[in-house]
């Protein structure tokens, strides 16, 4: 399988031109008579799913036995059939649209699972350069199984912990288990986003990766670079040599460079972000162009929870540093890696001083949301009121060093030269 697209440096591909890769890719594979399950992403990435949706139906209606749709969830919260109709632009009930089913991830199901492999821990150990040494179980929506070819349907963006989102991150931790989840997790943070994010080669890209070998069905990927909802690149074919095509044109079209670092930003985050556990990418995305004791002010009126999926944990852990739990390794190993991996990338960079448990973040982190200010401070943020923002008297202020970032969370900013 050849690697066919294209991918504009600027502009974006027509609808003509969009239809033509994806025709030209399905046509491409031996799909006659085949059980086909495209594996899709959910509300929180931009990508013209309802299009998408169309073309496959267009090219395979006629030429597959089945043709279903498996939404990559991760861990975030499982869709209803109106939300699931919004996603692919065509009605769902029960799950069902036309001749096509279309499945959530079942995350919070064991049964959800099989085993595939195991990476052994001196893979580990020689992936990560000494970092950690650990067996990472390997375990996958037992799903993917009862169908002769996947088709990953989903778009690159710079991504906090595996440097890139895209490619095999759909399995893995799209609909993986939780060994492999909370380990990549972790790895991520103990790296810190700072020097992941926006990285083509990172130890957590291999590990994924490594992992998707244990996969023994046929897949092939699409790989999108969307800059609001408008198609800048496609590529298709292998999904390592495809993402790797994607992630490149996605180094241009999504890192946005400043000539110095400012002393507040204020991420102004779209609806399609619906907690803070997705809406931390207004953190993640600005924090290498924030100065040492500089702040991001997180706005997002209508965020009102912290995780729809993990806000009891993150109640009791809290938001702070990496070095914060790695210096009190013993009271906190036992909570999900993803979720201090989560409470670390919002934090950001800072130290932790255990001998008079003192911690010191590099920059300070305030919600402007509907989270109220009491739990803010709770869990170790800052707090400003929503309604006494005026964006307008934010504007236009960048040489006083005060950064606005409209549709915050896709776009990453750095400093040139970093």
């Amino acid at each position: 399988m050849m690697i066919t697209g294209k991918g504009m440096k600027a502009g974006h591909l027509s609808h003509e031109e969009l239809h033509e890769i994806v025709c030209d890719g399905l046509n491409s594979l031996a799909l006659d008579g085949k059980r086909v399950l495209a594996i899709i992403p959910d509300r929180t990435r931009t990508m013209p799913i309802p299009e998408v949706f169309d073309m496959f139906e267009e090219v395979l209606y006629n030429r597959v036995q089945k043709l279903d749709y498996l939404v990559a969830l991760g861990t975030h919260p499982l869709l209803n059939d109106f939300q699931l109709s919004q996603l692919v632009g065509r009605k769902v009930l029960g799950g069902n649209t036309g001749n096509s089913r279309i499945f959530n991830h079942a995350w919070q199901n064991p049964e959800t699972y099989t085993r595939i492999g195991t990476i052994p821990a001196s893979e580990i150990e020689s992936i990560t350069d000494g970092l950690i040494s650990q067996d990472v179980p390997v375990q996958i929506n037992r799903l993917i199984f009862d169908y002769d070819q996947i088709i990953i349907c989903g778009p690159v963006f710079p991504h906090e912990v595996v440097g890139f989102s895209g490619g095999n991150k759909y399995f893995f931790p799209g609909i993986a288990g939780p060994e492999i989840i909370n380990f990549t997790h972790w790895l991520g943070a103990v790296i810190t986003n700072y020097r992941v994010i926006g990285r083509e080669n990172t130890p957590l890209r291999v590990v994924i990766d490594r992992a998707a070998e244990f996969i023994k069905v046929k897949t092939a990927y699409f790989g999108f670079v969307v800059d609001h909802q408008e198609v800048a690149g496609l590529y298709f074919g292998p999904t390592k040599d495809a993402w790797q095509a994607a992630a490149k044109l996605s180094s241009f079209r999504h890192i946005i460079y400043k000539e110095k670092p400012y002393h507040r930003v204020l991420s102004i985050m779209p609806e399609m972000y619906e907690d803070l556990w997705t809406a931390a990418k207004g953190m993640y995305k600005l924090e290498p162009v924030v100065a040492d004791g500089g702040e991001v002010i997180i706005y997002a009126p209508h965020v009102h929870e912290v995780s729809y999926t993990h806000g009891k944990l993150l109640d009791e852990v809290g938001y702070h540093c990496r070095d914060y739990f790695l210096g009190q390794w013993d009271r906190f190993k036992n909570y999900p890696g993803s979720v201090l991996a989560h409470s670390t990338h919002l934090k950001g960079l800072g130290n932790y001083d255990p001998r008079n448990g003192v911690e010191s973040a590099r920059i300070k982190v305030t919600l402007a949301t509907g989270i109220p200010a009491e739990r803010c401070e709770r869990i170790n943020l800052g707090y400003l009121n929503p309604a006494e923002i005026d964006i307008r008297e934010w504007q236009g202020r960048e040489a006083e060093g005060i950064l606005v970032v409209p549709r915050a969370g896709e776009m990453l900013y750095r400093i040139i030269g970093s």
